[in-house]
């Protein structure tokens, strides 16, 4: 009786190691984006559809791999939709001018360039803090304990 329990006892602590090992990588799989585009939201979602029958641990360590990654992609996709206009009308303002139509005439002065600088910084800090959080919600996985990420859009609930 007693090897029986012990048995049994060995293969559940084996299978929360393994859920454990899973949701590590289910996280962990999002820095497949720095490889491929679109890598951050893709492998984490194979991962979590590919394991999420498995147990509830893993479905909702999947659920929120995702929603994070989506919703970080959204977040960084409106920077970008700031950025972008914003850098054009800084340095060429006059390319649409009439009487100047089709010069270039860069016009760098220091408030452009704070506030080129000052919107360059927030896209790097954002992203630092996606990696930081993306490892803390992984080690999170790791020791067993559901994790929640800041800030996330539910689109997967």
């Amino acid at each position: 009786m007693y090897i029986c329990i012990r048995k049994y006892y060995i293969n559940q602590k084996m299978k929360y190691n393994n859920d454990n090992t899973n949701g590590f990588l289910i996280h962990a799989s999002a820095f497949a984006g720095l490889i491929f585009p679109f890598g951050n939201i893709i492998t984490p979602f194979i991962a979590w559809q590919t394991l999420k029958d498995r147990s509830p641990y893993l479905d909702h360590h999947g659920k929120e791999a995702v929603n994070f990654n989506i919703s970080y992609s959204i977040y960084i996709f409106i920077l970008s939709a700031v950025f972008v206009p914003f850098t054009i009308s800084t340095f060429f303002h006059d390319f649409w001018n009439w009487n100047n139509f089709g010069r270039i005439n860069i016009d760098i002065d220091s408030f452009n360039i704070f506030g080129f600088v000052g919107l360059a910084t927030l896209a790097g800090i954002l992203t630092l803090v996606v990696i930081a959080l993306t490892i803390v919600a992984a080690l999170k996985a790791k020791e067993g304990e559901f994790y929640k990420y800041p800030f996330t859009i539910k689109f997967i609930k």
